[in-house]
């Protein structure tokens, strides 16, 4: 049954914001596992792209202008995946202008153009965006980040009706994936909180997860939380 999932992309082009790295290395390899095509965007780790892929793009999401000349280098396109994101542990009395505009412009306002883009050039596909358990919670010790998740999850589900039937534009939110530097999978596992699989999810299940959505032809606008049953504690991590 999984091969025969897998030819749904075999043979499709899709693009990566920050796919050489993290969660969007494994949503690359995962894609070209699938016999996908990949473009990897980077804007700072070339190496870590080249080696993964030998279709890249450098552009730098803070950047409108960069959006259209990305999709087009990086076209014709099937698929979208809009990974890139920035996270910044400011509460709203600790953050400032310029911090809050440069998460606004690559956490939510780089997708949202990057899918009106990606529309008018492929016509049909999917798009996946990549969101954050925190969105069904209030953490106010990241809020301008948990606004622009909160506002892509929205986005999600407006493009996807907007988009409908040619396009499917669905979300992951994964809860805590990566361990900080250096510390053992006990040890991360109290630092992330709560859990009520009392697991933390892998990366593996992140690209597993982003995969069935673009293969899933019955499904747009939907959620997939990938964190273990965290989500359901909202703010009681």
């Amino acid at each position: 049954m999984r091969i025969k999932d897998n030819m749904i992309l075999e043979g499709k082009r899709a693009l990566v914001t920050g796919g050489a790295v993290r969660i969007g290395k494994a949503i690359t390899q995962a894609l070209q596992a699938a016999g996908a095509e990949v473009v990897v965007q980077y804007r700072n780790s070339e190496a870590e792209a080249t080696v993964l892929s030998p279709f890249t793009v450098q552009a730098d999401l803070q950047s409108i202008e960069e959006y259209s000349r990305l999709i087009e280098e990086a076209g014709p396109l099937d698929i979208l995946i809009n990974n890139a994101s920035i996270f910044t542990k400011d509460t709203l009395a600790d953050s400032t202008p310029e911090r809050i505009q440069r998460e606004f412009q690559i956490n939510l306002f780089a997708p949202m153009e990057l899918t009106r883009i990606f529309a008018i050039q492929a016509g049909q596909g999917a798009i996946v965006n990549l969101l954050d358990r925190r969105i069904r919670s209030n953490d106010t010790t990241c809020a301008p980040y948990l606004i622009t998740k909160k506002g892509l999850a929205e986005f999600t589900k407006l493009a996807a009706l907007e988009y409908a039937p040619k396009i499917r534009i669905n979300a992951v939110a994964p809860g805590p994936i990566l361990p900080p530097p250096g510390s053992h999978a006990e040890s991360a596992r109290e630092l992330a909180g709560n859990i009520p699989l009392e697991a933390l999810p892998s990366l593996e299940s992140i690209a597993e997860a982003t995969l069935f959505l673009l293969q899933a032809k019955a499904i747009t606008g939907q959620i997939i939380y990938v964190d273990g049953g965290q989500h359901l504690l909202g703010n009681g991590v």
